[in-house]
């Protein structure tokens, strides 16, 4: 096998392809499935629910911030696949004491790509990663083709409750805003910050994440003191966060959330 790295730039040393894998990111487990890898995938997380049927079948080795060590190295796995946000460092570093640890690092719908096609090549799936990414790029050009007249929408997009926070600049789901002619408020403060409601910015929507918090119209009471209701809006969290295959469906849930509310 050639030395591979990954998208943090550290080497990868594989004696041959792998055939055991274990997926600590929902997105990415996901995503190995698209790619024709669902045999080859041992381990799981709690979180991993597409498709659905793989909780039930697959070794579910923890949460994302928190594993069973135990659990994966009974596995005995030829890679673990990681990432720099959902995974911690330490986390990280305790795998690699049981196999290669690949860490994706997403922000943009090119290093989704570039992910995808890593996949492609760690796992010798090559063809079926690129058919995969340019689907992703002809639903992204219709969708941009779709939208290009509509104005710019000044938007909070809300992931937490208790504290209430917000999805800041430098994150994939500020990216995705972007690409929807949505200009977030708080991309000048990085990640994910902290908010006061009182201090909202004025806003055309305020948006509310069915996760990691899964809001829903029950939790809009507490917004309307600050926002008017008609401009408190529910999205689905999955198409504005998850990277890799779920990217392919996420256009098509963008045109029509863009007809209905506008």
């Amino acid at each position: 096998m050639p030395l591979f790295k990954d998208q943090l730039l550290r080497e990868i040393h594989l004696e041959k392809t792998p055939q055991r894998i274990i997926s600590l990111v929902p997105s990415q487990t996901e995503l190995l499935i698209d790619l024709g890898l669902e045999e080859k995938v041992l381990g799981i997380t709690k979180f991993c629910v597409h498709p659905t049927h793989l909780r039930d079948e697959k070794e579910i080795v923890g949460g994302t911030k928190s594993v069973y060590l135990d659990k994966i190295k009974a596995l005995n796995p030829d890679i673990i696949l990681c990432n720099k946000e959902e995974n911690t460092a330490e986390m990280v570093e305790e795998l690699e004491k049981i196999a290669p640890v690949h860490v994706s690092d997403i922000n943009t719908l090119e290093e989704s790509y570039a992910l995808i096609q890593q996949y492609g090549e760690l796992f010798q799936v090559e063809k079926k990663a690129s058919v995969l990414i340019t689907s992703i790029q002809q639903e992204h050009q219709k969708f941009q083709k779709k939208i290009a007249d509509k104005s710019v929408k000044k938007v909070a997009y809300f992931i937490w409750k208790d504290p209430y926070m917000v999805a800041g600049g430098d994150t994939f789901i500020d990216y995705l805003l972007h690409e929807n002619k949505f200009k977030n408020v708080f991309k000048e403060i990085s990640r994910y910050p902290e908010v006061e409601l009182h201090n909202l910015p004025d806003l055309d929507y305020l948006l509310l994440s069915s996760e990691p918090f899964p809001f829903s119209e029950k939790h809009s009471k507490y917004f309307e003191e600050y926002v008017p209701k008609e401009k408190i809006k529910f999205v689905d969290g999955e198409y504005f966060s998850w990277y890799g295959s779920r990217l392919e469906k996420a256009f098509s849930y963008f045109s029509k959330w863009h007809e209905t509310e506008n």
